[in-house]
């Protein structure tokens, strides 16, 4: 992996272990989540604050649940990762929440989390190779493997989310795969299945300059993976994060 150049009604009840059951069993990366009060964002009225465990200690997390009808489950659950740590990303990020409330629009529970060093979240900053395992340790913990796993990703978040995929592809299905912004000029992004690319979204925009249009075509190109291209569009979508949201609605309704 290459360096860097450069209110809310927060339920402690069962409702959470109702979405997210979680394994008993202790260890590196299965721990119950236990609920903390923190103020921030929120997606909205059924987001709850948790804390997950790392290998760097403990992890700042929050769920945004769907609104269901009686007995209704949640389609899955997506785990969502943000941008750079050293550049102020953090799970509260206005693109990160777009796609959270994206995924709950689409009845999947949407987990953000903030990586190590961001936040609450224990531990430093480790050029994506502990942010890997931070997302590792979100999904064993959140996701049990009988029920479907949605990934996204922005910016940095799409690059820590592309390896996650390689992570886990050979032994935990990936229903939805959504990267926006990827930063594939500054980081090592891995490659996308052959296999997932159908159920696979990437959205970069035209004018971004942060991450050139050009770098992630020349990542997307050797694996004729399809780049959904936001016309007049900078890194961060101001003005148009609706129609981001949409593009990603629409994926995930596919």
């Amino acid at each position: 992996m290459a360096r860097w150049s450069s209110a809310c009604s927060c339920r402690r009840t069962s409702g959470a272990e109702r979405l997210f059951p979680v394994p008993r069993t202790a260890g590196r990366h299965q721990a119950r989540p236990q609920f903390a009060q923190f103020g921030s964002f929120f997606v909205n009225a059924s987001t709850q604050r948790l804390t997950l465990t790392g290998a760097a200690g403990r992890i700042e997390a929050v769920i945004d649940a769907p609104s269901l009808a009686p007995g209704e489950s949640p389609r899955g659950v997506a785990v969502v990762a943000h941008p750079h740590p050293l550049f102020a990303g953090t799970m509260d990020n206005k693109v990160v929440q777009t796609l959270a409330r994206a995924l709950v629009g689409c009845g999947w529970s949407a987990v953000r989390f903030n990586f190590r060093g961001v936040g609450a979240t224990e531990g430093v900053y480790d050029e994506g190779r502990g942010e890997l395992d931070d997302l590792l340790a979100v999904v064993a913990q959140s996701a049990p493997a009988d029920v479907p796993l949605a990934l996204a990703g922005f910016s940095f978040g799409s690059f820590v989310t592309s390896h996650a995929m390689k992570a886990l592809w050979a032994t935990r299905p990936v229903e939805k795969l959504v990267l926006v912004g990827t930063a594939a000029s500054r980081f090592t992004v891995a490659e996308i299945p052959a296999e997932a690319h159908d159920r696979t979204l990437v959205v970069h925009g035209e004018l971004d300059d942060t991450v050139p249009l050009a770098s992630v075509m020349d990542w997307a190109r050797p694996q004729s993976l399809p780049v959904t291209v936001v016309p007049g569009g900078g890194h961060f979508f101001h003005g148009q994060l609706p129609l981001l949201k949409n593009l990603v609605m629409r994926h995930l309704r596919a």
